[in-house]
C-alpha cells in the first residue's frame, strides 16, 4: 500500500501529515482512507509517538470501493521543535476480511505480519510541522498563482463593469428625483 494511489487495498491522502504548529494550540489533519478493491478491507494506525497524536478512528473497516476520514490531532506543544522538524511517522496496516466484519470483531492476530495466508500491506507517512506564517504566505502564493494574468485581466473587467453599473444608478436616482420635483408641483394644480 503505498500513499497517494497504486493498486493497493487502501490508498491514503494526502501522503504526508501536515500540522501547524502554534504553541499551546493542538492541531489536526485529515486523511482520507480509499478501499481500492472489492473486498472488505480493515485498517490500523500506528504512529511512533503515540503519546502526541490522537487518532480517530485508529482501527476501522472500510466497504468495498468506499473511503472514510481519519482525524488526525497533535496534542498542544509547549516548545517548537528545532528547526521546526519532525521524526514521527505514522504506519497503516490494511487487510481483507470477510463481508459484514465489525471493528468490534477483529481477531487480535488480524494486522500481525505473520499469519499464513494472509495479505498484510504497510503505508508509511511522514510528519512535517509548518508555522502559521508559513502557511498563510503559501495561500496567499496559491491564490495568486492559480489566477495567473487571464484570471486578473476578467476580475478587473468585472470590477469596471461593477463601477459602470454603479454610475449609471446614480444617474438614474438623479434623474428621478429631477422627474419627482417638477411633477410634484403640478399635482396640486
Amino acid at each position: 500500500m503505498t500513499a497517494g494511489g497504486g493498486n493497493q487495498l487502501i490508498s491514503v491522502h494526502p501522503d504526508e501529515l501536515k500540522f501547524i504548529l502554534e504553541l499551546e494550540k493542538p492541531s489536526y489533519c485529515d486523511l482520507k482512507v480509499v478501499n481500492n478493491t472489492e473486498h472488505h478491507v480493515a485498517f490500523k494506525v500506528k504512529t511512533t509517538s503515540p503519546k502526541k497524536y490522537f487518532v480517530r478512528p485508529n482501527t476501522g473497516v472500510v466497504q468495498p470501493w468506499d473511503s472514510c476520514v481519519i482525524r488526525v490531532t497533535l496534542q498542544a506543544q509547549r516548545e517548537y521543535p528545532t528547526d521546526m522538524q519532525c521524526k514521527d511517522k505514522f504506519l497503516f496496516q490494511s487487510t481483507t476480511v470477510p463481508p459484514h466484519t465489525d471493528v468490534d470483531e477483529l481477531p487480535p492476530d488480524t494486522f500481525n505480519k505473520d499469519s499464513s495466508g494472509k495479505i498484510l500491506e504497510e503505508c508509511k507517512l511522514r510528519v512535517v510541522y509548518v508555522s502559521p506564517s508559513t502557511q498563510e504566505n503559501s495561500e496567499e502564493e496559491a491564490k495568486s498563482s492559480s489566477q495567473g494574468p487571464d484570471a486578473n485581466l476578467a476580475l478587473q473587467r468585472l470590477k469596471d463593469e461593477r463601477d459602470e453599473a454603479i454610475q449609471q444608478t446614480e444617474q438614474l436616482q438623479k434623474e428621478l428625483v429631477c422627474t419627482h420635483s417638477i411633477l410634484q408641483p403640478a399635482l396640486y394644480i
